[in-house]
């Protein structure tokens, strides 16, 4: 058997750590089978519902889930399919697009029992996008600790970002909105509108693009972003992928560089709400880093998933862009930079999708953006 770690059996008991990885099946109601795609046949299935707009999902070792409610509550979802409350979580600003974000287990987490979530902190008049750790244990966060916090806020409760993924150094990307306000995202003095790159301690890598200069926020690692809420890293080779909500269109599929312009708001393929016409000054510039795909008609993007297990074989290396208002999620394949083919996945079948996420067993797993919001699991036959 393998060794899970002292924390990790604190969290759940002896006994029941060893029921966990003894296997069996998981708890779930069968939504529907033999689902038909170009290359694969899957079931989906529900692992658990009666979630208040959830909004991302991580995997304990074993067996069972955490997920954060944008309403301020973390779940755990056990494997049987009962959902406990962990206390311990920060104060959250829990407003429009705001509150209880993105989770994520450190890589080392067997041994060190770390859980990372990001948050919108401040108050109802300045928020800001924030993100902490603290120790799982008991069946709760202990000694939580705020390890970052953007260095401007905003008035309004938009477009905070938030995704977190880590890279094979050990260091942990974040992406930061731009609160609506547009300019700072070409600013690097602010973390508005960035992928940032930090420590697992919330500092700044000496090695980041623009750490050296002091006209610069040395966590930043690139810039030029709207509201990033897909973030997926490539394993075999650290490729970065990410997709970045529009305004009217101009959602994107980027490749990540090390300090790139990716070009917003001055260099945009969307609109603008009220009349249509083209936003910011330009399609394309020499010297901002073009998107790998721009999805029209617009995805609303949230959620990005590598599928790097052979269970979906026709699909492995293939990308899974999840959908907001399309409801749907977009199956994706790349091939030198170029999408030479999509398909389209669970249109209007569980409504808006807030994450997607392979599962350490390789089942694909989504969570739905809805007041009674499931967790499910695609589970390929």
């Amino acid at each position: 058997m393998a060794n899970y770690g002292p924390v990790w059996r604190s969290l759940v008991g002896t006994a029941a750590a060893t029921a966990l990885l003894a296997g069996g099946a998981q708890a779930g109601e069968t939504v529907e089978s033999g689902i038909s795609t170009e290359y694969e046949q899957f079931d989906l299935v529900r692992v658990a519902g009666d979630l208040e707009h959830p909004w991302s999902v991580a995997f304990l070792p074993g067996g069972g889930y955490l997920v954060t409610e944008r309403t301020g509550a973390l779940k755990h979802i056990r494997r049987n399919g009962e959902v406990r409350e962990v206390a311990g979580v920060p104060d959250v600003v829990a407003r429009d697009q705001g509150g209880l974000l993105d989770v994520s287990l450190h890589p080392d987490f067997r041994d060190n029992g770390w859980v990372y979530l990001t948050y919108s902190s401040g108050d109802e008049d300045q928020s800001y996008t924030a993100m902490g750790r603290g120790l799982l244990e008991d069946g709760e966060l202990h000694d939580f600790e705020k390890l970052f916090e953007q260095d401007r806020g905003g008035s309004n409760h938009g477009h905070f970002g938030s995704r977190l993924a880590w890279l094979a150094d050990g260091t942990l990307l974040m992406t930061i909105g731009d609160r609506r306000q547009e300019e700072p995202a070409q600013e690097l003095s602010s973390h508005t509108g960035k992928l940032l790159r930090l420590t697992e301690d919330g500092e700044a890598p000496a090695d980041n693009p623009f750490a050296d200069r002091d006209d610069a926020q040395p966590h930043i690692y690139s810039y030029g972003l709207r509201n990033s809420q897909g973030l997926v890293v490539d394993p075999a080779d650290d490729t970065i992928w990410l997709t970045d909500h529009g305004p009217r269109g101009g959602d994107e599929l980027n490749r990540m560089e090390a300090g790139g312009n990716y070009g917003w708001p001055g260099v945009t393929r969307g609109r603008e709400y009220p009349t249509e016409r083209p936003f910011g000054d330009a399609r394309e510039s020499d010297d901002v880093i073009p998107p790998i795909y721009e999805f029209l008609p617009t995805l609303a993007p949230s959620g990005l998933a590598l599928i790097t297990s052979d269970r979906f074989e026709a699909w492995e290396g293939n990308l899974l862009a999840g959908g907001l208002r399309a409801e749907r999620i977009l199956r994706i394949v790349i091939e030198d930079d170029e999408v030479v083919h999509m398909e389209e996945l669970l249109h209007g079948k569980i409504g808006r999708i807030r994450d997607v996420r392979e599962g350490p067993n390789g089942h694909i797993y989504v969570l739905t953006d809805e007041s009674d919001g499931g967790l499910y699991r695609m589970e390929a036959r």
